[in-house]
């Protein structure tokens, strides 16, 4: 009988050149001969879980988990989150982390779960396992000056952009806390939000790619300041807004009763490994495009704001991608409208900051940020949530928005 080493070369190989059915009938011939063969079962559970079979992906590393394989508690809550199942998922995270607390992935992973279920302080502390996973930000030359939150007495205090636009957006809010603990805040992010958070409370200093880092006496990544400020859930800083548009530029004008301002933003970055979850078809627009008394604003550029040219109704829609140059300028159209609804994308959380009434659309599995099974976000007062009820199930969501936008008409006339 091949050895597990044996089947997990085997099955990779098969992988490797895209031969996943041979890689699924290899495991099955195995577990005809043993049924309960570890290996097996962790393996074709991962192949099930890659095809978004993700209830046949629980039950098989269910099983590896109570054959003993090591890795399965914490591939079992994975597939438990994406099948709807969080609070088995977040029983199953406790366990990997139980049996490996060493270990920065399982680590991570929990806390996920945790800042899904809400549980801020905790998650926030376990998220500091990423840096064993991803290392140091490019930003910072001596990663020892990490801040702990103690007063620095006029100190320069470097805080750093990670990970993706949105997060930067969201987590931007804490440099006023920061400035009041006596630091001058130096603030590293991309070009792109340059403009945009330069009007923040506290900002001493702005620097972007490719400028010259200054002397500090303590650096923290955005996304460690709530662990710093120890934010629970009823203790984020939400005051909105904390972002403003700038003056430059147009926003789009109507009269006191024209019609109501609609901005739409329904595709994130397609590199994004969970794009497919969280991206609006363009095509889904179509029945909210044919309601009448509404005037559409596309917040997307590019690729994504040209497929309108394929939806029904998509003519209607007024276009602004190619005057966005950054985030400025789409902060600068949405001071005109009146609500912004979109997927999960940078351009809700620029909404959140500005204090604009935003609807977004989340996955079933969406992002830990969005929380389970609430309407409303603690970190942006001005969001309602709209939530698939399975994964790919985006009619329901529609036609909720849809009726809530007729409300509103009705209420407008």
């Amino acid at each position: 009988m091949p050895t597990s080493k044996d089947l997990s070369a085997a099955v990779d190989a098969c992988c490797r050149d895209g031969r996943l059915a041979e890689a699924a009938a290899l495991c099955r011939a195995l577990l005809r001969e043993d049924p309960r063969h570890p290996e097996a079962l962790h393996r074709l559970g991962v192949l099930h879980h890659l095809g978004r079979d993700y209830v046949a992906a629980a039950r098989l590393f269910a099983a590896a988990a109570s054959s003993g394989h090591p890795a399965a508690h914490g591939d079992l809550a994975v597939s438990l989150m994406k099948a709807g199942r969080p609070e088995d998922a977040l029983a199953q995270f406790r366990k990997a982390h139980a049996l490996a607390p060493q270990d920065a992935r399982v680590g991570y992973n929990l806390a996920m779960a945790l800042l899904a279920a809400g549980d801020l302080r905790e998650g926030f502390c376990l998220y500091e396992q990423r840096w064993h996973l991803k290392g140091p930000t490019p930003w910072v030359p001596r990663w020892d000056l990490f801040w702990d939150g103690r007063p620095l007495d006029g100190g320069v205090l470097l805080l750093h952009a990670e990970q993706g636009f949105g997060d930067t957006i969201q987590f931007s809010r804490y440099v006023p806390l920061a400035a009041a603990r006596g630091a001058r805040v130096v603030l590293a992010v991309p070009a792109v939000l340059r403009r945009l958070v330069a009007g923040l409370d506290g900002v001493d200093g702005i620097l972007s790619e490719g400028e010259r880092i200054p002397a500090y006496a303590a650096h923290a990544p955005l996304m460690s300041l709530p662990r710093i400020f120890r934010t629970g859930r009823d203790t984020v800083p939400n005051r909105v807004p904390y972002l403003g548009a700038g003056q430059e530029g147009s926003a789009p004008t109507s009269g006191a009763r024209g019609p109501i301002r609609v901005g739409l933003a329904w595709a994130g970055r397609a590199e994004d490994p969970d794009d497919a979850h969280r991206s609006l078809p363009v095509e889904r627009l179509a029945p909210l495009l044919a309601l009448p008394g509404l005037e559409f604003h596309s917040l997307q550029k590019g690729a994504a704001e040209a497929d309108l040219d394929r939806v029904e109704g998509g003519g209607r829609v007024i276009r602004h991608g190619e005057s966005f140059g950054d985030f400025a300028d789409t902060a600068t159209v949405m001071a005109g409208l009146d609500l912004v609804i979109g997927v999960d994308t940078a351009v809700v959380h620029l909404a959140g900051a500005l204090g604009k009434p935003v609807w977004i659309l989340l996955s079933a599995d969406p992002d830990w940020r969005w929380m389970r099974g609430c309407a409303h976000s603690p970190w942006y007062p001005t969001a309602h949530l709209f939530r698939q009820p399975a994964l790919g199930a985006w009619e329901p969501v529609l036609a909720d928005v849809g009726e809530r936008l007729k409300a509103a008409l009705a209420g407008h006339g």
